[in-house]
């Protein structure tokens, strides 16, 4: 049946009120600034179980996309859009740099981890990444654990991070970003010993906290700041830190800030507040803007990337999906070298005269390039 060009035309705009309602804002996917030629997004919904996810695969050019799974309570479906796509291309990058024959990929649910988590949700959401087919394995990240992606594994073989594998990346993250500090000291202030400098960590989940036991045993001073104030009691106790509120920790007299909790804590409010002249820690996205890596080699302080030095648990990860099988030996080999990867990444920032973000960022093009060869 041929329908007039007035008929299109209606049928258009109905399927559009469907997608954008009106006075709703519109979600431009190919549009979005983080979009960066994605290959794959995939919106999941499940009626029953209140499962909403999103899946980004943004490059499988060095090998299928390996990213962990975040649960967080977005307050709008567009906050939880920018952030899986800024996760995933972090993920491309945090592999190339790590030497992994990985590409990147990540996904986020939608909710209240104190509230959604079950069983079926999770089987749900293993349900979608199986139709994947292996273009993106899944791990834990924010708010999920080994025993959540354990359920997921009830439902797809293409998850990471099992418990009796290779387990909880966090120790390994923690161990990575210790390096990670450790490097950014000697290029800073020409040692690499911790033992007397002072670190405020801002954020005390698993990661954070065992950084803290890391850089507690080298005799480091420690600043602490959390929402979650039984974790900074504990670290009070433990490695006898100094706690401060959440908004203090950046004015505080301190030779290293470590972001340890979500992304943007570096913008142009923070950053002109900032005392410490190292920033290495082991968050996402720590840079609210790609310029922001420019604003902080202006003020002279030196940037540890944040998904070169905080690569440790994916190392770990990737680990035990090698033919041969997990080795904690060898993956703690390959962790302590991000060491070395950042202090090449400060050189070459240094004789190029660019933020060490933006050398980062062409270092991991170069070698995902060479992957396509």
């Amino acid at each position: 049946m041929l329908h007039s060009a007035a008929q299109k035309s209606d049928v258009v705009s109905r399927i559009n009120s469907q997608i954008k309602p009106e006075g709703e804002s519109e979600v431009a996917v190919f549009n979005h600034p983080e979009f960066d030629n994605h290959e794959q997004v995939v919106f999941c919904s499940d009626q029953e179980t209140g499962l909403r996810a999103i899946i980004a695969v943004h490059s499988t050019r060095l090998g299928p996309a390996v990213g962990g799974c975040r649960l967080w309570n977005y307050a709008t479906d567009e906050a939880a859009i920018d952030d899986v796509l800024r996760l995933s291309r972090g993920m491309t990058y945090k592999n190339a740099m790590a030497g992994l024959p990985l590409g990147g990929g990540k996904s986020v649910i939608i909710g209240d981890a104190k509230t959604i988590k079950s069983e079926a949700l999770f089987r749900a959401f293993g349900r979608m990444l199986h139709r994947l087919g292996g273009s993106y394995y899944s791990a834990e990240d924010v708010n999920i654990t080994t025993g959540d992606i354990m359920q997921v594994n009830k439902e797809t073989p293409f998850v990471a991070g099992l418990e009796g594998k290779s387990g909880n990346p966090g120790p390994f993250t923690a161990l990575g970003t210790y390096q990670g500090i450790k490097a950014a000291a000697m290029h800073k202030f020409g040692s690499a010993d911790l033992a007397g400098k002072t670190v405020a960590v801002q954020g005390l989940g698993s990661v954070g906290f065992y950084l803290c036991e890391h850089l507690h045993k080298e005799g480091a001073k420690l600043i602490v700041t959390d929402i979650n104030q039984t974790a900074v009691e504990r670290a009070v106790n433990q490695f006898g830190a100094t706690a401060v509120g959440l908004h203090g920790i950046y004015e505080v007299d301190s030779d290293i800030y470590a972001p340890c909790a979500l992304g943007a804590t570096l913008n142009d409010e923070t950053i002109s507040l900032l005392k410490a002249k190292v920033v290495a820690g082991c968050a996402n996205n720590q840079l609210k803007q790609a310029r922001h890596g420019e604003m902080l080699r202006q003020r002279g302080i030196l940037y540890a990337p944040d998904y070169v030095i905080n690569a440790g648990g994916i190392i770990n990860v990737a680990c035990e999906m090698r033919p041969q099988g997990y080795n904690e030996a060898e993956s703690t080999a390959k962790v302590n070298q991000i060491y070395h990867t950042l202090l090449n990444i400060f050189q070459r920032a240094d004789a190029e005269g660019k933020p060490t973000s933006d050398i980062a960022d062409v270092m991991a093009q170069e070698i995902i390039s060479r992957g396509q060869q």
